[in-house]
């Protein structure tokens, strides 16, 4: 499961940038792709990619930076002091938020392609999650995006008479039922490690509930009735979990193993089921409470700031190009089944339809795509995209205010209320 790292950029980074070198007595332009497959396949994929693109426009060379997931922060700084960023850099929402927040984005290029590209190509939904602060500009084009909900496997449900559990209440009483651990069968699997993936899996919960990190105007609003019932639910549904801190690696092997019929998950667990599992025993929900909240990371193409107008143009033109529909498909189909399209064009190819993953899912994928336009994440409220979640992300208060209450069984409303001081101390500190 990809978890992008929300890390926070130093303010030195927001230094004066220099502009790239190029030969000025040719009309031709170098511009750099950072991105993070860094796999040898992944790697080949986009090779063929850029090289179809520099045959379509010779003048445009454009060279690979593959970067490891978590050196991405240094690596951005790094290169942003010595004036030398990538014209173009693959990059998580949240990434971009701490990025436009230094004023490293160009959002004047980044709007232009999108606009090139056309709103209404992208999935109800999509856009909303990169706006700006502001709402006045996008922090990116986006190319995929993975989701999260409730995953569960079919027959183990069926035989213990349990139908698909759609709200709260249904999904508590599904899981307290499920649940054995004198067996060590467990009813679901559930994220309560400090990390961020917890953070990330009770927010659809939260936001589901009408509990969200900020109010419209940007004060800290966690010390709430409507936090504080989805932190109990949240409670006692990790009552029903694995014991100990449970993170990543293990919520993928409980369910794989079958410990755990029910978990917490990704889209990337797609791959590992369509490998090792029963692609038509796997169901996917979203408990609803007041509404219906999918977590989701949206990974957009950006463009950077400082750069000459030559390679601005480049930039863009490429960034464009990959949004054609059989380009678009080539980047998704790196992880397919795990990435889901946000591109409308790209469920239309052959490449999509003829996949072996989403075959093998039938229905799933595209009813996976249709949620995207219940997309919410904490610190966005209403047309507000407030940039200060890197910040609250970063700390990791959040996730040690879910992991205390649940593996630390410590008092909840105590432990509400400490947060909220801990948050406001660390917002006003920014």
């Amino acid at each position: 499961m990809k978890i992008p790292k929300i890390v926070l950029l130093s303010a030195l980074v927001s230094c004066a940038l220099l502009s790239g070198c190029k030969d000025d007595k040719s009309s031709a332009v170098t511009i750099e792709f950072m991105h993070s497959s860094v796999e040898q396949e992944r790697q080949a994929v986009i090779t063929k990619l850029i090289e179809k693109f520099e045959q379509e426009n010779p003048g445009i060379t454009v060279k690979q930076v593959p970067v490891e997931e978590d050196a991405y922060n240094t690596k951005v700084i790094t290169l942003a002091r010595t004036g030398a960023l990538p014209e173009i850099i693959e990059i998580s929402h949240d990434y971009a938020k701490v990025m436009d927040k230094e004023h490293l984005l160009d959002r004047d290029a980044i709007g232009e392609a999108v606009k090139a590209v056309g709103e209404e190509t992208f999935y109800d939904g999509i856009l909303r999650v990169v706006r700006t602060e502001d709402g006045s500009a996008w922090t990116g084009v986006p190319i995929s995006a993975w989701l999260s909900g409730v995953w569960y496997h079919k027959d183990a449900l069926a035989a213990a008479g349990i139908e698909e559990p759609h709200n709260w209440e249904q999904l508590l009483k599904a899981s307290q039922a499920l649940n054995d651990p004198a067996r060590k069968h467990y009813g679901i699997a559930l994220p309560t490690a400090e990390s961020v993936m917890t953070e990330q899996a009770f927010s659809q919960f939260a936001l589901s509930g009408g509990a969200n990190v900020f109010d419209e105007n940007g004060n800290v609003q966690i010390d709430t009735p409507a936090m504080a019932k989805a932190l109990a639910f949240y409670k006692n549904l990790a009552a029903t979990t694995m014991p100990g801190s449970n993170d990543v690696m293990e919520i993928k092997d409980a369910f794989m193993n079958g410990s755990a019929p029910m978990a917490v998950y990704s889209t990337y667990i797609l791959p590992a089921v369509f490998s090792e599992g029963n692609p038509a025993n796997l169901g996917f929900v979203v408990p609803t409470e007041r509404s219906s909240a999918v977590y989701g990371m949206v990974t957009s193409l950006t463009l950077t700031s400082g750069q000459t107008e030559e390679e601005s143009l480049a930039a863009k033109k490429f960034v464009v190009w990959m949004e054609k529909a059989q380009n678009a498909t080539d980047w998704v189909m790196m992880s397919p089944g795990a990435a889901l399209p946000v591109n409308k064009l790209v469920v239309g190819t052959d490449t999509w339809k003829s996949n072996d993953v989403i075959q093998a899912f039938g229905q799933l994928p595209y009813e996976l795509i249709a949620q995207f336009p219940n997309l919410q994440v904490f610190g966005a409220v209403g047309d507000k995209n407030f940039t200060r979640m890197g910040d609250v992300t970063g700390s990791g208060i959040i996730s040690s205010m879910v992991h205390n209450v649940t593996v630390g069984k410590q008092d909840l409303s105590a432990t509400l209320s400490s947060s909220q001081k801990r948050l406001s101390d660390l917002i006003s500190q920014h």
